[in-house]
């Protein structure tokens, strides 16, 4: 394997070369910035690039190394979504209203920096982390590497199309309403979103937003999560242990507003091949119907209210697109009262779901289809645009709203467009260890 290779092997891999002498941090980093100088200018993914910084770091890495110290993360590169905090750095969140250079790290940024990870890049989000489009004024289009015509997902599309196209093998990413796993289905990598509460520097949209990773491959997800994030046990051992029989729910209940968009026959056949490898893996699969309640309906005010204090807690808000101011407006009935209400229903709602379905996972779609072509929610007005979105994207915020662990796993590729299809998998509050146990028992039926 030459260093270029390395790039994309994930950081498993490259802490495998790391510890045992054959690659060094600074000749991967190297590595990885030509993949980025290389694959950027047609997925317009990242921010701004820290060539010198990333060099020094690499080079600190490998002299810890030298000094004896070891860690699964030590010296391996990571792009960083723009919505952390990064010390001496603008903390762009994917909008011109953003001025003021921050002093320090943020909790998760700390936290892979005392790890010694190399921090390569800031890459790209829609403003304010609002869509699940990576579009905006400030920073144009961000592209699928499998499809330039398609979008990479968002909110945290500028990482999801950095790692699709080996540009960089793990980048953060956060969650307030399918922000990991819509991204990772739209460019087919793996998603999990944590149990809300076991990561860094989580808790945006009223505690709808979770910090993690997008990767390639299972048990770099896991690697990721285990290193910064708080878990019953080992996700990493997870990864690579088939979990003992579960009882899956398979759903195709969609949470909408108005009505959901129909769903692809392409997915639907995904959900059902995904089903028949779990019965013939010895797990009981059986058909459900989720009961979506008020309870669960009430997250709609949790994330028009975060979008509000978000949009307040700009530099200059004035600077904000006219989409996004209104939809801050549409938050502003929303007390913090009625905030905190919210909160209490969507655990509650969380909380007892799986029992009263009778499963331990529910298995569902992450999205309508494949994804979108760029510019499809282009001109629409703030509702127009939540509506659609809610329309296409109806399987995926109410587990924020519950604070539940969920999953998104590549499914295969269309024929036609050459573009990702994914499975959804969601487990109770804390249940994430054995999630990753499906996930990385999914992904291994999947490969044969």
């Amino acid at each position: 394997m030459n260093v270029e290779d390395t790039v994309a092997a994930g950081p498993t891999a490259q802490s495998e070369l790391l510890t045992s002498g054959v690659l060094t941090s600074r000749q991967l980093t190297e590595a990885v910035l030509g993949a980025i100088a290389r694959e950027n200018p047609a997925i317009n993914a990242t921010v701004a690039v820290f060539a010198e910084e990333a060099l020094a770091a690499a080079d600190a890495a490998d002299e810890r190394r030298a000094a004896g110290e070891s860690g699964p993360l030590l010296g391996i590169p990571v792009a960083v979504k723009d919505d952390l905090d990064i010390a001496g750095k603008v903390t762009g969140r994917g909008t011109r209203a953003m001025s003021s250079v921050v002093a320090a790290d943020t909790a998760l940024v700390a936290a892979m920096r005392a790890a010694g990870m190399v921090i390569v890049a800031k890459s790209s989000l829609p403003e304010l982390a609002i869509f699940g489009f990576t579009e905006s004024d400030a920073l144009g289009i961000t592209r699928n590497p499998h499809n330039n015509a398609h979008t990479s997902g968002g909110s945290s599309g500028g990482s999801a199309a950095l790692v699709a196209a080996g540009a960089v093998s793990i980048a953060t990413a956060s969650d307030g309403a399918g922000s990991i796993r819509i991204p990772a289905a739209c460019c087919g990598l793996v998603g999990f979103k944590p149990t809300q509460g076991t990561m860094p520097s989580s808790g945006g949209w009223h505690d709808l937003s979770t910090q993690g990773g997008l990767a390639a491959r299972v048990a770099d997800s896991a690697l990721f999560l285990d290193t910064f994030g708080s878990f019953s046990g080992s996700l990493v051992e997870a990864a690579s242990t088939d979990p003992a029989p579960l009882r899956i729910g398979v759903s195709y209940s969609a949470a909408a507003a108005t009505k959901a968009l129909p769903l692809d026959p392409r997915v639907a056949a995904a959900i059902e091949s995904a089903a028949e490898m779990f019965r013939a893996a010895g797990h009981t699969v059986t058909r459900v119907d989720i009961p979506y309640t008020a309870d669960s309906k009430a997250l709609t005010i949790r994330y028009l209210a975060g979008i509000r204090d978000g949009a307040a807690d700009t530099d200059n808000p004035s600077k904000l697109e006219k989409r996004t101011k209104g939809i801050a407006r549409l938050g502003k009935p929303f007390s913090k009262k009625m905030v905190e209400r919210a909160k209490k229903l969507g655990r509650s709602w969380g909380d007892g779901l799986h029992d009263k379905l009778g499963v331990d996972v529910l298995l569902t779609p992450v999205m309508s289809g494949p994804a979108v072509p760029v510019e499809h929610w282009k001109g629409k007005g703030a509702i127009r645009t939540v509506l659609g979105m809610n329309a296409f994207y109806p399987y995926t915020a109410q587990w924020n709203h519950a604070g539940v662990p969920a999953v998104s796993l590549p499914a295969g590729t269309t024929a036609e467009e050459r573009l990702p299809l994914a499975i959804q998998l969601i487990a109770r509050r804390n249940d994430d260890v054995r999630l990753m146990a499906l996930a990385g028992q999914y992904e291994r039926l999947r490969a044969g």
